[in-house]
């Protein structure tokens, strides 16, 4: 991750997932007032991090939704 400068960092939320994996979920805003949602994705000690804009988390929530009401 690039250096953003300050940022301040809110917990969204948590979710338990299949196989003993967790996703957490982090809203995070720069001081030059950049917005993004921080995944952290957890499986055995092994950590993932994604930070992805308001137009890509929108999308994936679509692509979730569209997909559980399959």
């Amino acid at each position: 991750m690039s250096n953003q400068g300050e940022e301040r960092v809110s917990n969204l939320s948590d979710y338990e997932l299949p196989f003993g994996r967790t996703i957490n979920l982090k809203k995070v805003e720069y001081e030059t007032g950049l917005k993004m949602l921080r995944l952290t994705i957890k499986e055995g000690r092994r950590f993932t991090v994604i930070e992805i804009d308001q137009q890509s988390a929108e999308s994936l929530g679509n692509d979730f939704l569209n997909w559980s009401k399959k």
